[in-house]
């Protein structure tokens, strides 16, 4: 399962990186946060930037670690998933 699921999350992550579609803030959120369980799992890296961008990444952030509970490879299938829903694939 890991390679073929591999192959699809590499070509999801691709069309929705390079889509001119604008996406809803919330969807743009859930890929993020699905993007990085995919590829870091729980493996939080902290850091603290100042102004906008602190609010912005502690969005990020909360977003990311509300997935917590899933493995790596369910976090690539709801990336997919949502891929699928809103850009199509």
């Amino acid at each position: 399962m890991g390679n073929k699921l591999d192959k699809e999350f590499e070509k999801a992550f691709k069309i929705s990186s390079t889509t001119n579609k604008k996406l809803p803030p919330d969807v743009m959120l859930q890929l993020y946060a699905y993007y990085k369980q995919a590829i870091k799992g729980s493996n939080y890296g902290f850091h603290r930037p100042s102004g906008d961008v602190e609010l912005r990444n502690a969005f990020k952030l909360n977003a990311w670690l509300q997935l917590g509970h899933l493995t790596e490879d369910e976090a690539k299938q709801e990336y997919i998933n949502l891929v699928k829903k809103h850009l199509g694939i």
